[in-house]
């Protein structure tokens, strides 16, 4: 067995043991948060390209299993306002009522590229929520253009989110 899949393993055992003591002793929020942590979900949105469906997706996905959102936000490239859209400021405001810890993580470029960077960097993520596969050639170059070649070069699960009209 590897040896860091065996610190893993034993990081997992020791912080389960940590969520009983503080459980027992009546702390059932403290317990709860060593349990969740490491389990992030990352929603990805393209400028202009968000909708009410993907971002209740992630929410509830994220409420269901315990996790923190991960939310990268990104613009076209020379775009470096980085203006929060409304929609994401009402949905920041639902995550904060419902107690889902989360992250902005904004970013300029191409959405499939940015989505490979960040979960090539951070080990933590789940899986990532996007709203449909045309957001993801928006500002790309036009090699590996394709969901499938996403699918090839990501680490983790990718969920699209789409309307029964479009799909």
């Amino acid at each position: 067995m590897e040896v860091t899949r065996l610190n893993k393993i034993m990081k997992n055992v020791e912080d389960a043991l940590a969520a009983v003591t503080f459980a027992e002793e009546g702390q059932a929020a403290t317990a709860r948060s060593i349990m969740k942590e490491g389990r992030r979900v990352l929603l990805a949105l393209k400028e202009g390209r968000i909708d009410d469906k993907t971002l209740l997706y992630a929410m509830n996905t994220s409420k269901r299993i315990g996790a923190d959102l991960d939310i990268l936000h990104v613009t076209a490239p020379g775009d470096d306002a980085h203006t929060i859209d409304p929609l994401i400021s009402h949905f920041v405001s639902e995550l904060e009522a419902e107690g889902i810890g989360y992250r902005m993580i904004p970013r300029t470029g191409c959405l499939k590229q940015q989505i490979i960077d960040y979960t090539n960097s951070e080990k933590e993520i789940l899986f990532a929520v996007i709203e449909s596969p045309k957001s993801l050639d928006t500002d790309c170059n036009k090699r590996d253009k394709t969901l499938s070649d996403l699918w090839q070069q990501l680490k983790c699960p990718l969920v699209v989110v789409m309307d029964e009209a479009r799909a």
